[in-house]
């Protein structure tokens, strides 16, 4: 017990001793506070005054001046014709101080073109912009009468085409009455054909598509080797796809169409009609 008080007491000694107080200056007379000597002095303050001015001259001058202005832009994540689009757009910001740049109006300036579907800028200093693009992903051609468009998976029109050009991608076939505008999203039929293939695209079914048709209500995807995938109506298409993929392998020569549109009960002909 006697050396559990002496250790005790010894620890109390050790806490005291680490213990620091530091006296606040007190005036002589009263023993009152002395706040007058916390205060910084005129001159310290001045200096801070010219620090914080010397800092602000110097950040304004850098906006106006070439110190930092902009001499390259470089695009990341965007194929070749994505990159052009999105530096021309962005062409506007060559000799703009990065520091004075409105980064959040270039974004939606490069965001509202219609092969981008997100944006990132960010300021690479001395003189470079970094523009991080993530770019629509095309799944077919729309075509109505001689003229294209190229088309997102989800519906939107990105470009006019060529005649002739972007052979390998399917097809969606546009009545005449079908208003197409560039950057808009194609109407609810087109459009959902559109989502079908992307679906295509994502599916483990790897035969090749040339076009997509709707009758009525329900979807059949035409395939080059000239058979018809019928999906009927545009609900579980990944599960259709998906079970088309696995009875494929088993069709007899001939076959003509495989309909999946039931997932359960899938059926194959070796004539349209059947």
């Amino acid at each position: 017990m006697a050396d559990g008080g002496r250790v005790e007491g010894g620890s109390r000694r050790r806490a005291r001793a680490a213990s620091v107080v530091v006296p606040f200056p007190l005036r002589e007379p009263g023993g009152r506070l002395d706040l007058a000597r916390l205060v910084p002095s005129g001159r310290s303050l001045l200096v801070a005054l010219a620090l914080v001015a010397g800092t602000v001259a110097a950040y304004w001058g850098a906006r106006v001046t070439s110190v930092f202005d902009v001499q390259k832009v470089e695009v990341q994540g965007a194929p070749p014709s994505v990159t052009q689009e999105v530096e021309r757009a962005t062409r506007p910001a060559i000799g703009t101080s990065l520091l004075a740049l409105d980064v959040g109006r270039l974004e939606d300036q490069v965001r509202s073109l219609p092969s981008v579907a997100g944006v990132s800028v960010d300021r690479a200093f001395p003189h470079t912009l970094v523009i991080k693009v993530a770019a629509e992903r095309s799944v077919a051609v729309a075509r109505q009468s001689d003229t294209s468009w190229l088309v997102t998976a989800s519906g939107r029109v990105v470009r006019q085409l060529d005649k002739g050009t972007e052979r390998t991608l399917p097809r969606i076939w546009l009545t005449r009455d079908v208003q197409v505008r560039l950057g808009a999203v194609l109407p609810a039929t087109p459009a959902t054909e559109a989502r079908a293939l992307a679906a295509l695209r994502a599916s483990p079914f790897r035969q090749p598509a040339r076009g997509i048709v709707t009758v009525g209500d329900e979807l059949t995807i035409l395939l080059r080797n000239g058979m018809e995938l019928r999906l009927g109506a545009a609900t579980d298409v990944a599960l259709k796809l998906a079970i088309a993929a696995r009875v494929f392998p088993q069709l007899q020569p001939g076959t003509r169409y495989l309909d999946v549109s039931v997932p359960d009960r899938a059926v194959a002909g070796t004539t349209l009609n059947s």
